[in-house]
């Protein structure tokens, strides 16, 4: 009888032995495994979105008082000005007259502020390049 168990037609059915790794109850495809990382990188690029856009929004909230605060300044250092230049048109009034001491506060207030225009006027030319870096556009555009 020990013969019958050990090796005949009682024995127990035994599952072959293999070297292939066991199977996983759902295994997914290429085409999965691709979809899902893109969709990770969607939400990834959003995250990083929403972060940089809720940094954005701290710091203008910390920088809107610092901008209120330099407006309000601006408009404290126009009336300042103004006072000013009443003041000289006041004392010249003194010895040229009142409409002559406004006429010469006004043309030289008015000579430096066409100065301030060209100066600005000029450096803002640099946006549009100089001269060598013009001439290397149009031989680039050439070269095409």
């Amino acid at each position: 009888m020990a013969a019958a168990t050990a090796g005949g037609p009682t024995a127990a059915v035994r599952e072959p032995k293999s070297l292939d790794a066991p199977k996983a109850p759902h295994e997914r495809s290429i085409g999965e495994l691709f979809g899902q990382l893109s969709d990770d990188a969607r939400s990834y690029a959003a995250a990083e979105a929403n972060l940089y856009q809720a940094i954005a929004r701290r710091r203008v909230g910390r920088a809107r008082n610092g901008a209120i605060a330099l407006v309000v300044a601006a408009l404290l250092a126009n009336a300042a000005l103004s006072v000013l230049l009443i003041g000289l048109a006041l004392e010249l009034a003194l010895h040229v007259g009142p409409a002559l001491g406004g006429l010469i506060v006004t043309v030289v207030v008015l000579g430096i502020a066409f100065l301030l225009v060209r100066y600005g006027a000029a450096k803002l030319g640099a946006l549009g390049g100089d001269a060598e870096e013009q001439a290397a556009l149009e031989v680039g555009e050439k070269a095409i």
